[in-house]
């Protein structure tokens, strides 16, 4: 009798649908990030129902700022998309939806220490005008674009930019967001605090010196959603040349990043 009962339980499960069986894991994919991280896993819903719209600095035409590293020049634009990119993957594995405004279709994410630079980039297809402000007219227009169609409730843009100061001169990562604006200042104190705290557990003793000040940029000046412009170091200092070269530290950064948002969304709600 015990036998007869196992196997008709057995017979009962494999009657099962095989979504009852095992729940398949969700997935998406981006072709941006490259033929071996196109496909990604969708972890969590935790920023359901946000979208985001992340921007590199610079890009095409305009390399942005540059620095030397043991005989080869780093160009601001190249690891600026890389860490979008990376942040891009980590939202859409937490269940956002993510625009790219910044493109290049050949070059996805990329693991060297050198990212070798290119004119290929677009703003979402269309070529970059050399003009600055031009320039930052197509992106910020390109993103007021997209966010008049889409639905969310949250909805944030982040604008990833390195800075270009003295040799000597080392910077921790810092944040802007427009005058006045409440929820940008939210989110960008929410980034420098979770900076602060992965470096207090991962360097301590080293401690973190990143701000967040207002800044009347054109990019948060004119576009709707509420936005924060980071600066991630300085592309000249060697110090802060190792945040960006070494690829664990582009991708630390990435997921810190979207830990911040994660935490500001939560705290929304």
């Amino acid at each position: 009798m015990k036998k007869t009962l196992t196997l008709f339980l057995l017979f009962i499960v494999f009657l099962l649908p095989v979504s009852a069986q095992k729940k398949k894991q969700a997935s998406g994919k981006e072709p941006l990030f490259g033929k071996a991280l196109a496909s990604y896993p969708i972890n969590s819903r935790d920023l359901s129902g946000a979208t985001f719209y992340l921007v590199s600095g610079h890009g095409g035409p305009d390399p942005g700022a540059i620095g030397t590293y043991l005989d080869h020049k780093l160009h601001e634009d190249e690891y600026a998309y890389d860490i979008v990119l990376r942040l891009g993957r980590e939202l859409l594995m937490r269940g956002a939806k993510v625009h790219f405004i910044i493109q290049d279709k050949k070059d996805g994410i990329r693991n060297a220490k050198i990212l070798k630079n290119s004119k290929r980039e677009t703003c979402m297809g269309k070529a970059i005008p050399l003009d600055q402000v031009a320039r930052l007219k197509q992106r910020s227009r390109k993103i007021d674009e997209l966010y008049n169609k889409d639905k969310s409730s949250y909805k944030r843009a982040i604008f990833v930019h390195v800075d270009s100061r003295s040799q000597g001169k080392q910077t921790d990562v810092y944040f802007y967001h427009a005058p006045g604006s409440k929820q940008g200042q939210r989110l960008a104190d929410k980034m420098r605090s979770t900076m602060a705290a992965k470096y207090k557990k991962h360097q301590p003793g080293r401690g973190f010196r990143g701000t967040v000040s207002e800044r009347n940029l054109y990019v948060l000046r004119n576009t709707r959603p509420a936005g924060v412009y980071l600066e991630l170091g300085n592309i000249r200092n060697s110090r802060d040349q190792q945040r960006l070269v070494l690829e664990n530290n582009r991708q630390a950064l990435a997921k810190w990043i979207a830990e911040a948002i994660v935490a500001d969304y939560k705290g929304k709600k």
